[in-house]
């Protein structure tokens, strides 16, 4: 299994990555593109059903492609999966086949990567009843200081939306929150992460050097111990 080496640059989601010398990019493939990992240039990935590709009649197609890379060791965690009440097929459709994921992650001890919009109560429910056996990554978190502690008292890591966290709203928001829960991402958007740790380092009063050692300790908590396990 690939990781990320002292000094990187992690871009914990991405998607069509590039290689960048100092740039540890994880790559997220989507159930639907049924792509093969061996052609993305990232290294390593994660792969799972987001409820945007998710209907009534492609479940069992979409969760036979993810048991198939399930086993693969570059495969570090499963997702984007979720709760979207803005797109998407029925709640009961989204909950079944999150179900079956969260059972996926549990059998191979990997973490899951969580995409939700309007759908936080589902989330937290599901959290509750579920009672998952790996970490969940919440990707591109914009949401209230509030909510976010929420999500990291139930054990979860943030990873912060692109567009948001160089805001300077956001400041104040990432000031308060535990260092040791949080990840940066792209989103695979035209965006240069390096940009994105420079303006977070400087609103929790760090060095760029200091924020890549502690985002690097967290990666190393959240992917490596559970597949050492």
């Amino acid at each position: 299994m690939n990781s990320p080496r002292p000094g990187d640059y992690i871009d914990i989601h991405t998607h069509d990555s590039i290689p960048v010398p100092g740039i540890f990019a994880v790559e997220n493939i989507m159930a639907h593109e049924d792509r093969d990992p061996s052609g993305i240039s990232a290294p390593v990935y994660t792969a799972g059903i987001h409820p945007w590709h998710l209907g009534e009649n492609n479940a069992e197609v979409l969760l036979t492609y993810i048991r198939k890379l399930a086993p693969e060791a570059n495969l570090i965690a499963f997702g984007e999966a979720g709760f979207d009440k803005l797109r998407g097929p029925s709640y009961e459709i989204q909950k079944a086949v999150f179900h079956e994921q969260l059972k996926i992650a549990g059998e191979f001890n990997k973490p899951l990567v969580i995409h939700c919009v309007r759908a936080w109560n589902e989330l937290l429910e599901a959290h509750r009843d579920e009672k998952p056996e790996t970490p969940w990554l919440v990707h591109g978190f914009r949401g209230k200081k509030d909510l976010a502690f929420q999500l990291i008292r139930r054990g979860m890591y943030l990873s912060f939306w692109f567009d948001f966290v160089v805001r300077p709203e956001s400041s104040e928001l990432l000031k308060s929150l535990p260092p040791e829960r949080m990840f940066l991402e792209t989103d695979g958007a035209p965006v240069d992460i390096r940009d994105i740790y420079t303006k977070v380092a400087a609103d929790l009063g760090m060095s760029v050097d200091r924020l890549k050692e502690q985002i690097m300790n967290n990666y190393m908590m959240l992917f490596m111990k559970n597949h050492m396990l």
